[in-house]
């Protein structure tokens, strides 16, 4: 898998793929330019002045962008509405299997909700709840995953690029990306751990709740606002050596799939789809507790005598350990596996491929501005 010469190729995998992305986006941004105008970045400032410079029209065709190369100031907007569009299909499209995972990181489950493995737990819910249980609370979390992906992208981006250019000037800091990764996550988990906690309420066998909302009120008068954060610190335990592990892990791939940076679909999702079975896997004991602290597992705590609630992460440690020893830790990791490679794969897929699609517009603008002028 290697990346092709940069010149009038930018690297894609395949004329079909430049081609398929010209026509999508006539359409597209025809429709939307007004809306999405100021959202794209302003491409090639340097190639501009270049030609300026020149000031021969006979002179070379404008350049193509650097897919990587997008500038600060307005690609952060890029990087928001890439990462929103990103983050609600990942969720959207995999939320059968967080359901999955959801229910089989139950540390004492109802006997009728003790599966084998992930395609007998998809059998068993649909033949017994109906075709659409599976699908219990994805609303809430599509309307979560927007904002908090876009945030997500764009801050990792900005500081990437910021601590990258202190701590290793022209060259990929895994560091800074680590860094950056942690960061993110910061912002991330405090828009989407509300969403979360309705989330895996509503996915749990015999959930009581009618719906997300009934769920939130349920919630909010029975436990109150602070039930909606039980988790965070435990949600940011887990997700920031998670999300560290998981852009060192794909930046390394990306240097070795991709090393010149190219929009390159396959090197995308393949290094999204490891980076996310290798973090998945390494944090799956504070995941379980997570969830635990999450849906407050009522068989669980009665079993143990336990009143109230379960609350830190110290304490959803020792729970999890008396309920089911070592392996209780690495409840639903298979699960979870299964869920993360191709969520992760589908998440860095669609974001490179918007920053990828944004860039070529506004490159495609400039030049037929350039042709007219002539």
């Amino acid at each position: 898998m290697s990346a092709e010469t940069p010149g009038g190729d930018r690297g894609v995998t395949g004329a079909g793929a430049s081609a398929g992305i010209r026509w999508l986006g006539g359409g597209f941004w025809g429709v939307s330019d007004k809306i999405f105008g100021s959202l794209s970045p302003r491409v090639g400032g340097d190639a501009d002045q270049a030609l300026q410079l020149q000031g021969t029209p006979e002179a070379a065709d404008i350049p193509d962008p650097d897919y990587e190369g997008l500038p600060n100031g307005a690609s952060t907007s890029t990087h928001m509405l890439a990462g929103a569009v990103a983050g609600i299909m990942e969720h959207c499209l995999m939320y059968p299997i967080d359901c999955v995972k959801t229910r089989m990181q139950s540390l004492q489950p109802e006997p009728a909700a003790r599966y084998r493995n992930v395609m007998d737990a998809l059998r068993r819910i649909v033949r017994t709840e109906g075709i659409w249980r599976p699908m219990r609370g994805l609303n809430v979390t599509a309307t979560g995953a927007g904002p908090a992906h876009a945030l997500y992208f764009a801050c990792y981006e900005k500081l990437k690029k910021t601590l990258g250019d202190i701590i290793h000037p022209g060259a990929n800091s895994h560091v800074a990306n680590g860094a950056a990764g942690c960061v993110a996550t910061l912002l991330h988990d405090a828009v989407m751990n509300p969403a979360e906690v309705v989330k895996q309420r509503m996915q749990m066998y015999n959930s009581p709740y009618r719906s997300v909302l009934d769920c939130m009120r349920e919630v909010w008068l029975k436990e109150g606002a602070a039930a909606f954060y039980r988790s965070y610190t435990t949600q940011l335990t887990m997700n920031i050596p998670f999300q560290a592990l998981h852009f060192m892990t794909y930046e390394c791939l990306q240097e070795k799939l991709n090393p010149r940076r190219q929009y390159n679909p396959t090197s995308h999702m393949v290094s999204g789809a490891l980076a996310g079975a290798v973090a998945a896997a390494a944090t799956t004991p504070l995941d379980v507790c997570k969830t635990l602290l999450n849906t407050q597992e009522s068989l669980a705590l009665h079993s143990l005598n336990v009143s109230g609630h379960i609350s830190g992460l110290a304490h959803a440690f020792r729970t999890v350990y008396r309920l089911g020893g070592v392996l209780a830790y690495f409840k639903g990791v298979q699960a979870r596996i299964i869920y993360q490679m191709p969520s992760t794969a589908i998440a860095w897929t669609v974001y490179e491929f918007f920053k990828y699609f944004i860039t070529e517009h506004q490159h495609a603008k400039r030049k037929a501005q350039r042709e007219s002028e002539k």
